[in-house]
C-alpha cells in the first residue's frame, strides 16, 4: 500500500474511531499500520477527540451545536460543505492534535522527542534568557500536518480551504503559548531570569479561534472559472482568491444553512427540544440570551419542565481520609425550545435570523 494512500486511510480511522462511525478504528490502525506511526496514533485520536470537545463547549448554547456528524464533512450529495462552522471544525481539529502531540512529547511519551532546546542559552530580553524545557510545538506541528493533512488529496478550492483552516489551527497553538519564567540570583534577588515557552490551556486555544471564527472571511469566487475543474483556469482563480487570505483568518465558501430548522439529510438538528438558561449564577450575556436565540428567534416556544435531579449534598469529612456525602433530591426548572400550537402560527414579531452566521 502506497504511503499516501495508507495516511489517508489511517487518520479516516483515527477519526471514525473519535466518532464510533467508521468501519476503520484506531485498533484497526495499531494492528496494520508502520511503526513509524504506531508511537503517535493514540495522540492523534486523543487530540481529535479534544478539538471537538472544545467545539462543542464553545457552540453549546448556539443554534449549531457542534454535532456528531461535524467531523465527517460531507453533505447530502457526498460534497462536502465550507461554511462557516467547517472551518471552525477544521481549525479546532487540528489544533487539538498539534496540541496532544506536542505535550506528549514534552512529558516524555515519545522516545524521538523531548523539549525544544535551539534557543537555551540566547539572551531572550533586558535580564532574562532562554533556558529550561520548552514545549516542542514544532513536533506536534510537523506529525499534526502528516496526520490531518492527508485527508486532503485534490487541489479544488475546497481542499485548499479546509488545508488553509487546518493550518489556522495549528497556527493558533503557537500564538496563544506563555512564556514561564524562573528567578535566579543571591538570596532570591531574580538578577536574571530563565525563560521557556510553554502550551496555554487548551481552552484559551478554543477561545481565540472563536473570535476567528467570528471573524472569518468569505472567499468570492469567479464561478465561470471554478466550473472549469482542476484547469489551470481554474486554479488560477484560487490563487488570486487565496492572495489576499492572512494566515491566521479562517475562510470559509458558502453561507450557513438554516440551523433553527431539522434537516437530517445535511446531519442538522434544529433547536427543537434544545434546553436553554433563562435563569442561574454567573451566566455570561450569551447563556442570558441563549432562550431567544434558541427558540423565539426560530418560531418555538420556551416550555419550563420541573424535573428532579439527584445531587451531592451535606458532605463530611472523616479522618482519614475520606469525603462522605448524602444523596440530595431536588426540583429544578429547567427550560427547553418546544413547538407553538400548530393551530396558532407562530407570532407576528417573531423572525428569523439566520442569515450570514448566526449561530
Amino acid at each position: 500500500m502506497k504511503r499516501s494512500t495508507f495516511l489517508i486511510l489511517s487518520i479516516a480511522g483515527v477519526y471514525g474511531a473519535v466518532l464510533h462511525a467508521a468501519a476503520w478504528s484506531v485498533n484497526n490502525f495499531l494492528m496494520t499500520g508502520p511503526k513509524a506511526y504506531l508511537t503517535y496514533s493514540s495522540s492523534v485520536a486523543a487530540g481529535a477527540h479534544s478539538g471537538m470537545e472544545e467545539c462543542k463547549f464553545q457552540f453549546g448554547w448556539e443554534r449549531w451545536n457542534c454535532p456528531e456528524s461535524a467531523l465527517q464533512l460531507s453533505t447530502h450529495n457526498r460534497l462536502r460543505s465550507a461554511t462557516r462552522e467547517t472551518s471552525f471544525v477544521h481549525a479546532i481539529s487540528s489544533a487539538g492534535v498539534m496540541y496532544t502531540l506536542t505535550r506528549n512529547c514534552s512529558m516524555g511519551d515519545f522516545e524521538s522527542c523531548g523539549c525544544d532546546d535551539s534557543r537555551n542559552g540566547r539572551v531572550g530580553g533586558r535580564g532574562w534568557v532562554w533556558g529550561g524545557c520548552s514545549d516542542n510545538v514544532e513536533f506536534g506541528e510537523r506529525i499534526s500536518k502528516l496526520f490531518v493533512d492527508a485527508l486532503e488529496t485534490g487541489h479544488d478550492t475546497r481542499a485548499l480551504i479546509n488545508l488553509h483552516n487546518n493550518e489556522v489551527g495549528r497556527l493558533a497553538v503557537k500564538a496563544t503559548m506563555k512564556r514561564a519564567c524562573k528567578c535566579h540570583g543571591v538570596s532570591g534577588s531574580c538578577s536574571i531570569q530563565t525563560c521557556w515557552l510553554q502550551l496555554a490551556e487548551f481552552r484559551e486555544i478554543g477561545n481565540y479561534l472563536k473570535i476567528k471564527y467570528d471573524q472569518a472571511h468569505k472567499l468570492e469566487m469567479d464561478k465561470r472559472r471554478m466550473r472549469a475543474g482542476n484547469s489551470a483556469d481554474s486554479r488560477g482563480a484560487t490563487a488570486e482568491t487565496f492572495h489576499h487570505v492572512h494566515a491566521t483568518e479562517l475562510v470559509f465558501l458558502e453561507d450557513s444553512p438554516d440551523y433553527c430548522t431539522r434537516n437530517a439529510s445535511l446531519g442538522h438538528h434544529g433547536t427543537e427540544g434544545r434546553e436553554c438558561l433563562q435563569t442561574g449564577k454567573n451566566l455570561s450575556q450569551w447563556e442570558k440570551r441563549s432562550c431567544r436565540r434558541l427558540c423565539t428567534e426560530c418560531g418555538l416556544r420556551v416550555e419550563e419542565r420541573r424535573m428532579e435531579v439527584v445531587a451531592s449534598c451535606n458532605c463530611k469529612f472523616h479522618w482519614c481520609c475520606t469525603v462522605r456525602c448524602e444523596q440530595c433530591r431536588q426540583l429544578v426548572a429547567k427550560h427547553f425550545c418546544s413547538r407553538r400550537d400548530a393551530t396558532a402560527g407562530p407570532p407576528n414579531h417573531i423572525k428569523r435570523r439566520n442569515k450570514g452566521h448566526k449561530r
